[in-house]
Order: structure tokens, then sequence, then C-alpha cells
């Protein structure tokens, strides 16, 4: 018989061993992959959810040896680029990453916004965009990181809504474990433009910087030097396979509720969030539309701090900036400075013309171009054993990490192809 103290305990150590792993996670699936994932399955029925099971290991790969990378070196992906690679790539990095995250989260507060308007039509989507801003601000500033984490860490449990929407519709199970593990491809440029969305929006660079800079900042929030063994590697691991699983499951429910109630009611074309969250309304009903909207708003909160982190993180480690979300204000000016020009000129976004669409577009074709290179470099330092020691990539590892560099420059190479034909 189990003892339910164990079994209870058993429990308790697990959810104290995930934390970054399941808050990148979580953050892969904001409001604009949101948005993404909403318009493959609108359009394309179930026809893509068997994209889930691909990007899983891939993600799964790349974002333990960015983990690994954090434990090992004991500073971030953009700090020992400085350190080991000419620096002219790192400046490269920094030109392309800053309008990138930028436009990201301008897009995710826009749809923050435009779902708070939905929930609650008194209010005009430019007010709540402007007290998601504001309300986000604050807590990154004022909240020691241990709060921030854990904070986090519990707003993913919003994204379990995502799980339960579909059920609230008549489905087709056979059908689902068809499209699940039988890939199909529709060989038009609006399927593979959708395709490289997926793929853009679950593989995204500022993801690599979060993800090795937060596993230092865990090391120092137990105020205690790491030493790096094999029960700490496979920790990390297991904490990162939950989050990145936990994505992948949220992609695949919006994709199966999306290409269900969406598609089979008529609607085929889902350009923003609220658009997803409005078509549903109607043909699932108030409880599907509500559940979906408060996801909407959960996500992004979830994700505009590791957005504006990522890229405060990279900003500090090219020019030596203190760092770190356990310091206070002003022992880290820079730091937070950055996060806070990066949240008022994602807001500014939706005051200058640029349409959400049009900013998920840009990220899009930015990430695309910078992911293949920095998959690149992430595989040559994982394989460095100056760099790693004895924690070189396994086997395993390289072949899932070469395959996810070589489908993301062919998807790098189509996105470009895409935009300059079309």
């Amino acid at each position: 018989m189990t003892n339910p103290t164990k079994k209870k305990n058993k429990l308790a150590r697990f959810w104290k061993i995930i934390g970054p792993g399941l808050v990148t996670g979580a953050s892969d699936d904001d409001p604009s992959g949101i948005a993404t994932y909403s318009q493959a399955g609108a359009a394309y029925g179930l026809s893509t959810l068997w994209t889930s099971i691909i990007a899983f290991p891939l993600m799964a790969a790349i974002q333990q040896m960015c983990a690994k990378i954090g434990l090992v070196t004991e500073q971030g992906l953009t700090g020992t680029l400085k350190k080991y690679y000419p620096r002219p790539m790192l400046y490269l990095m920094l030109i392309f990453s800053f309008p990138a995250i930028v436009l990201n989260i301008g897009a995710d507060i826009a749809g923050m916004g435009a779902v708070g308007n939905l929930l609650f039509p008194a209010v005009d989507a430019s007010v709540f965009s402007i007290f998601f801003t504001i309300l986000l601000l604050v807590l990154i500033i004022y909240l020691p990181y241990a709060k921030i984490a854990s904070v986090l860490k519990y707003l993913c449990i919003v994204m379990l809504v995502y799980f339960i929407v579909p059920f609230l519709y008549q489905q087709d199970y056979q059908e689902i474990l068809s499209s699940t593990f039988i890939p199909e491809i529709k060989l038009d440029k609006d399927f593979i433009a959708i395709l490289v969305g997926i793929l853009g929006t679950t593989i995204s660079p500022y993801l690599f910087f979060w993800q090795t800079s937060v596993e230092v900042e865990e090391m120092r929030n137990k105020k205690k030097h790491l030493v790096v063994n094999k029960r700490i590697i496979h920790e990390m691991k297991q904490d990162v396979d939950f989050g990145m699983g936990f994505s992948g499951l949220v992609m695949y429910f919006i994709i199966l509720t999306t290409g269900t109630v969406l598609f089979k009611g008529g609607v085929h074309q889902i350009d923003t969030v609220e658009q997803a969250a409005m078509a549903l309304k109607p043909l699932a009903g108030d409880m599907a539309y509500w559940l979906f909207a408060i996801g909407v708003i959960g996500t992004g909160l979830i994700a505009i701090p590791v957005l504006s982190g990522s890229l405060s993180y990279i900003f500090s480690e090219t020019f030596g900036w203190e760092q770190g979300l356990d310091k206070k204000f002003h022992e880290a000016k820079g730091f937070y400075g950055i996060i806070a020009v990066s949240l008022v000129l994602g807001l500014a976004i939706n005051y200058i013309g640029i349409s959400p669409i049009k900013a998920l577009i840009y990220t899009a074709v930015l990430y695309g171009i910078t992911a293949p290179v920095l998959i690149a470099i992430i595989l040559h330092i994982s394989n460095n054993s100056k760099i790693m020691g004895k924690f070189v990539n396994t086997r395993l590892t390289n072949i899932l990490g070469f395959a996810a560099l070589i489908i993301m420059t062919l998807a790098a190479v189509l996105l470009l192809y895409l935009q300059f034909t079309t």
C-alpha cells in the first residue's frame, strides 16, 4: 500500500525542483504564440497537431544545453559569448535581439489589453495595456527574485485552462489521434508559413538567454557556490523536460480547441488572440470564451517578465553592468532600466501605427534569422570541453540539437523566401 505522506513529500520535492524550466516553457506560450496556434487551428483544423510532438524533443534539447551552460560556467549565454567568441558576433546578436524582443513585448501587451477589453467592455483596451505595463514594471522592480520566481511558477497554473476548453465541445477522438501521430504537410505557401511560424514561436532565441541566466540567478538565490554533479544535472533536465512538455501540451490543446471549434464552425482566419476568444463564444459557449481569455492574460503576465528579463541580461552581460532580479533597483540601475525601456517601447508600439500582427511578422523574421546562428553557437559551447569540462553533450543531445539546427535553418530560409516573394 502506498504511503500518502511519502507520496506527498515526493510531489513536494518535485515541485521544489521545477522552476526555471517550467517558467521558460510557460512563457513560450505567450499571447503572440497563442495567436499563431489559433490561426493554425482555424485555418487548417487538426492538420498541425503533430508539430507539438516534433517540437518537444528539439525544444527540450536546446533548453537543456542552455541551462547546463549556466550551471557549469556560472554566467549567462551572453557572458559566455563575450568570453569565448569575437565581439562582432556578440554585438550582432544584440542588434537583432533588441528589436525582436521589444516587438514581441508590444504584441503581447496589445493582446492582453484587447482581451481585457473583451472581458470588461466598459474599459478601453489601451487602458488595460497601460495598466498591465505599469503592474509588471512595479512587480519586477520591487519584488525580490524569490518572490518573482514563485509568482511566475504559480501563474503557470492559469495555463491549465487550455486543457479544459476542448472538452467543452464534442470531439472526434479518432481524428485527433490520427492528426497527432501522422504528420500532414500541405504543399502551399500559407501552410508552410504556418509551420515556420509555429517553429519560430516555440524555439525562440530569447528563451536561450533567459534559461541560461536564470539558472545562474537560481544558484545565487540559494546563496551557495553550486558544485555541479550528476544529481544537479538530472534535476535540471527534469525541470526543463517538464517545462517544455507543459509548453507543448498547451500548444497542442490550443490547436485542438481552435481546430475543432473554429475550423469546423467555418471560422478560418484568426489574426489576434481577441478574435480567437470572440469566435469561441458563440460556438463553444461563455465558459470556453472566459477560460481562453483569462489564459491569455495569465500567459502574458508570465511571458513579458521573461522577455524583458532576457533582454536585460543580454545588455548587462555585454556591457558589464550589475545584473540580477535579486538585486535592488539602486544596485542594478542599468539592468532594471533596460526592463523599463523595453516595456515602455513595447507599449508605445501600439500608438505608432505598427499593428500587433505586423509586429509578430517582424519578430518571426528576426527570430528566424538569429535562431540558427545561436543554436550553432550553443552546440559549439556545449561540446567544448575547455568550457563544459566533463559535462559536454551526450550523443542523443547532439542528434536533437543538430536536428533543431537543420530544421530552424530551413525554416529561416523558407521564412525569408516567403517574406520576399509574397
